[in-house]
């Protein structure tokens, strides 16, 4: 199939970029000895995971139980979710997930912990679980080292759950307050006895500055898959290294210096990158800023650029957030140049938590 004969908006993914993304990151943790866990939540398709797997991932991270559900039906069975499980409902489906695969979970609370251990307990199970702690992000998370220990120690005594180490998403930009965070935490481990046999760090943007410092022992990148306009400016990736783009068509010209495209906030996802950067890169119009989306329509300011589109013609659009996009739509088209090679339904997307 060539390209031309796919209907618009359609998400496409460069096969070469793609596989040159995965190869090189696989190679930088292999050099580095650190573990290789892959997110999910960028592409949310069984076949990517399983070919993250085949180069060399130890295994795969999920947000949700309804992704880490459909990874396990599709033979995936190393899987950490990393977001607190609340509720009864969730807590039978995680005991139900156990007996498929090798699962682990993250933990801040005494909450969270309580339920897991009622649960596995009865059970007859034993779930490893890792301490969240918040290394300066502002989400979810422990606050101090001692905090963490404090947790880990009351986690190692309750039943139906293991204290396993811990994880933390750290704030982009600042690799040093993470590993200090950790490093400390780790120590406090020592002192009193505790194993944390796994330190779980996470983020495409600064996973070139990842290191086994501060004890990390694996990490957790997503979007390194596709990268997008986020990484771009994070500066994780370049253009060249963005294997997703959105294929629009310029629907309308109402005047010299403006075209509508049919691809909006349902296909390009909303995400601003600051004023004057536009919601999407145009491939064959750099110039362009695409200055505004509503629901299906994409508005273009053309005033920079030399050339400018006919209508009926089709761009690639690099996209801001590339995680978005693919929640946005039901399939991705892998092409190679102009040929389209392959087609992924978006199985994990639209699930609960």
């Amino acid at each position: 199939m060539h390209i031309n004969d796919l209907d618009t908006p359609a998400v496409l993914i460069d096969l070469d970029i793609m596989e040159r993304n995965l190869r090189r990151w696989q190679a930088h943790c292999d050099a580095l000895g650190l573990a290789n866990r892959p997110h999910i939540k960028t592409h949310k398709i069984p076949e990517l995971a399983r070919l993250q797997v085949g180069l060399g991932a130890k295994g795969i991270t999920c947000q949700k139980l309804g992704e880490a559900e459909v990874m396990a039906d599709a033979g995936l069975d190393d899987i950490l979710i990393t977001f607190n499980l609340i509720g009864a409902a969730k807590l039978a489906r995680a005991v139900a997930l156990a007996r498929r695969v090798r699962l682990s979970v993250v933990c801040d609370n005494d909450v969270v912990a309580e339920g897991l251990s009622a649960a596995f307990a009865a059970a007859g199970l034993r779930l490893d679980v890792l301490v969240e702690v918040d290394t300066g992000a502002g989400r979810n998370g422990v606050q101090t080292p001692a905090e963490a220990v404090a947790l880990a120690e009351r986690l190692s005594n309750r039943s139906g759950i293991r204290f396993a180490g811990f994880m933390t998403y750290p704030p982009k930009g600042d690799v040093e307050r993470p590993r200090a965070f950790l490093a400390e935490a780790l120590a406090l481990c020592r002192a009193k006895g505790l194993e944390a046999a796994v330190v779980s760090s996470g983020g495409t943007p600064d996973l070139w500055q990842a290191s086994r410092e501060g004890g990390v022992t694996e990490h957790r990148a997503g979007t390194y898959i596709f990268n997008d306009r986020m990484q771009m400016q994070a500066g994780s990736a370049s253009l060249d290294d963005c294997a997703m783009t959105v294929l629009a068509t310029v629907v309308s010209r109402p005047t010299h210096d403006r075209a509508i495209l049919d691809c909006g906030s349902k296909s390009l996802a909303a995400d601003p990158l600051g004023p004057g950067l536009g919601h999407g890169h145009i491939l064959t119009y750099p110039e362009a800023v695409i200055l505004r989306l509503n629901e299906e329509h994409g508005t273009v300011d053309l005033s920079r650029c030399i050339g400018r589109p006919e209508i009926g013609e089709r761009v690639r659009v690099v996209p801001n957030h590339a995680c978005v996009v693919t929640n946005l739509h039901d399939r991705l088209w892998g092409v190679r140049g102009e040929r389209v090679e392959a087609q992924w339904p978006v199985a994990a997307r639209g699930l609960t938590g």
